[in-house]
């Protein structure tokens, strides 16, 4: 299933693409993500709990950031399986620059199988769009306390 939208983050391009490029900030705002070991440049483990409607599991997995091209765009891959199935999501983010805003247009790729896929399309879509706005609303909070704090 394809996703795609846009997020607008109130921050620089630099303080965002730092952000998004951030190990633990990319643990705090991934939904789920109860650890995530770095284990090459821009590779990580992850060990994620997930509850898809009624099917919740834990899954093992990895994140990689590649493709990357400072501070326009980048590609990230998320591939976990567990005991109810699998869950890869993968796709391009595009950063533009605004001024004192960056608008992050996302298109992502989302594939399930095992027990989880039996949800249906139509609930995992909508399941899909609120962990990637849980995402980027967490990481805005997190750049708003960056900017407060001077730390970008």
């Amino acid at each position: 299933m394809q996703v795609t939208g846009e997020y607008l983050f109130h921050g620089p391009r630099p303080a965002v693409w730092a952000l998004l490029n951030d190990e633990e900030v990319l643990r705090r705002c991934t939904p789920g993500c109860e650890r995530l070991e770095q284990t090459g440049d821009d590779q990580y483990r992850a060990h994620l709990k997930i509850g898809l409607a009624a099917v919740k599991g834990t899954y093992e997995g990895s994140l990689h950031i590649t493709d990357k091209q400072a501070p326009e765009t980048m590609t990230l891959k998320i591939e976990a399986a567990g005991s109810t199935g699998f869950v890869n999501v993968g796709g391009r983010m595009d950063l533009h620059d605004l001024g004192d805003r960056t608008r992050v247009a996302y298109d992502w790729n989302v594939a399930v199988g095992g027990p989880v896929a039996m949800v249906g399309q139509r609930i995992l879509g909508g399941v899909a769009k609120w962990i990637i706005g849980d995402f980027f609303n967490t990481a805005h909070k997190e750049l708003t306390v960056r900017l407060k704090e001077g730390a970008v």
